[in-house]
């Protein structure tokens, strides 16, 4: 269960930045509901439609909107996983990391950025993934960190 736990959080960490961006186009795309869009009126509108889909475009417009409202939906319930648990990391070179990874920088420029070795930030970023999925923390002290892990120099 830990291990599933884990994957999903790598996963949400690795996808955070564009489904972030994704979720502000979607809802700037969505503010002008079928505009320019009318349903048929008059002799078209008594005219048989074909069968098996419906040849309404607001219809199919709402449809459509529906599904990209359900995209987002599932992209926020994803971000608010990492959101709800951020406050569960204590130690400054930590947060660092996970602001930059939030980002979408990648582990060799946050490594630049940091003054560290690109494997030492996969390092702490494993163990912003344990602190994260871990369902038995509730505060982690600031001194049981994972980032006092001796390094190669």
């Amino acid at each position: 269960m830990k291990e599933a736990a884990s994957k999903q959080i790598e996963s949400i960490l690795k996808d955070y930045h564009w489904m972030m961006n994704s979720i502000k186009i979607l809802r700037d795309s969505m503010k002008d509901a079928g505009e320019g869009l009318t349903a048929q009126y008059g002799e078209e509108a008594a005219m048989p439609k074909a069968q098996g889909t419906t040849s309404d475009p607001v219809f199919r417009e709402a449809i459509r909107r529906s599904k990209r409202f359900g995209v987002i939906n599932k992209y926020e319930k994803k971000i608010s996983i990492i959101q709800d648990r951020m406050h569960r990391i204590k130690d400054d070179r930590e947060l660092e990391v996970l602001h930059w990874l939030l980002e979408g920088k990648s582990y060799r420029w946050i490594a630049i950025h940091m003054g560290l070795s690109h494997s030492h930030i996969g390092r702490i970023r494993d163990c912003i993934v344990k602190q994260l999925s871990d369902t038995n923390v509730t505060n982690v002290p600031k001194g049981d960190s994972c980032t006092k892990v001796k390094s190669a120099s």
